[in-house]
């Protein structure tokens, strides 16, 4: 059998395996039982190394970050896999913030090639237990694991870690998950395992009930992130860019823009607290140092990113009605400072359910509507259509890039380029 180059491992990678995020609904492969054999034929690795398991709606993958880089600052030595990637297939498994070597990769394919494995994994479960076997190859102190979809049925749920994290709740993947944000919660309290901590990081009056009563049910110790009684206050740091952080004394700053990182951030120092307390030694210093250097420690992207300053670009993967909430309220508050116009480069996936989020489009914005290049991406065709049903009107580009440019062209140094509505948006930028 011929010798697999790198580029022909993600190319067999890509089309020998369903891929949820290409293709959708028809690569959603619920249930644990295939992905514990799986496993099982590896070795299972995942038992190999101690986890943390990190599940939500949004601030899940900041969440990770920022928990990987405390760790990480403490000495750890740590893995950390995420999904899914924006530009580069490695970005989804890391340790100590370096991405899998692609030589690790081609070996991991080539032997699946040739095993004649009589199962047929997603790519999702295969990709993960690559990163699994990585991880416990190069033993790992811990691996910040975050949650592909839901949680009671996703293949990362085959880990027993030491801590468990659900972020918040919000309407996304209804069609998997439930049509509720109580159906949604116990799919994502399917994480929460037998007397291991839980952090929940928002207090909602409709999903608290349903974490509660799981934790009780399993004799885990809960913890509501937003009420405890640390002393937390989170100012608009004067570098413009990012949050000033004061933490019962402590005081540091998260490199991170967006509204929504100053709930992400409780959360992660909450999660920091219960590791603490179940031993791990982690001092103020690398508490501090893990959070300041976030970004370069483990190379998040695509977050309130920044990408230019005249005029102010921004790229964000927030891509459900709870994170383009945050993102659109923010920008009116730039812009009330600015006094420019929102122009915004948009695009969503097939399978989203838009017209919430249409319904929260600022009516005085210049939209430039787009697609991204996979197969599940909406059609700019079908969503100039849903915009217009909307009374919103919008230019369209072929692709992401073109749309950018011509947004560029048109604005002033006073206003506000915004990039986002889907992950592979803001992807396609970034190619």
């Amino acid at each position: 059998m011929k010798k697999l180059t790198y580029k022909d491992s993600l190319e067999f990678l890509y089309t020998q395996l369903p891929m949820f995020s290409r293709i959708g609904a028809a690569a959603y492969k619920p249930g644990l039982r295939r992905v514990i054999n799986l496993s099982k034929f590896f070795g299972e690795p995942h038992k190999k190394f101690k986890s943390i398991h990190v599940g939500g709606t949004n601030g899940k993958g900041s969440t990770s970050h920022l928990l990987a880089s405390v760790l990480q600052s403490a000495g750890y030595r740590v893995g950390l896999y995420t999904s899914p990637h924006l530009v580069d297939f490695r970005e989804r498994m890391k340790i100590n913030g370096k991405m899998i070597p692609k030589k690790r990769v081609v070996e991991f394919v080539e032997k699946w090639r040739e095993s004649n494995y009589s199962g047929k994994p997603s790519f999702f479960e295969l990709t993960m237990i690559m990163a699994f076997d990585w991880f416990a190859k190069e033993k790992v102190d811990y691996a910040v694991i975050e949650v592909g979809m839901g949680g009671r049925l996703d293949s990362t749920n085959i880990i027993a870690p030491e801590l468990c994290v659900i972020t918040n709740i919000s309407h996304d993947h209804n069609q998997f998950l439930g049509a509720t944000l109580e159906e949604i919660a116990t799919e994502k309290a399917g994480i929460i395992k037998k007397r291991t901590p839980i952090v929940i990081g928002e207090t909602q009056i409709e999903t608290a009930p349903i974490f509660s009563e799981r934790a009780k049910s399993v004799g885990s110790e809960i913890t509501f992130a937003d009420r405890t009684d640390d002393e937390i206050i989170i100012e608009e740091s004067e570098k413009g860019y990012g949050w000033d952080i004061n933490y019962n004394g402590q005081t540091f700053y998260l490199p991170l823009g967006g509204d929504y990182q100053k709930k992400n951030i409780v959360t992660v120092l909450q999660a920091v607290k219960q590791l603490r307390v179940h031993g791990l030694d982690i001092k103020d210093k690398a508490l501090k140092k893990g959070i300041e250097q976030v970004v370069n420690k483990t190379g998040l992207a695509g977050r309130w990113m920044i990408l230019s300053d005249k005029p102010l670009t921004i790229a964000d993967t927030g891509h459900n009605i709870a994170g383009l909430t945050y993102n659109f309220q923010q920008l009116a508050t730039l812009l009330n400072r600015r006094g420019g116009k929102l122009r915004v480069v948009i695009g969503f996936v097939a399978d989203k359910a838009i017209d919430k989020i249409l319904g929260i489009l600022p009516r005085d914005a210049s939209y430039y509507l787009t697609n991204a290049k996979i197969p599940r991406a909406l059609p700019v065709a079908q969503l100039k259509e849903k915009f217009l049903e909307f009374g919103i009107e919008g230019k369209s580009f072929p692709g992401v890039k073109e749309a950018y440019k011509e947004a560029q062209k048109e604005a002033s140094e006073k206003d506000i380029i915004f990039i986002g509505g889907s992950t592979f948006i803001v992807a396609d930028l970034l190619t």
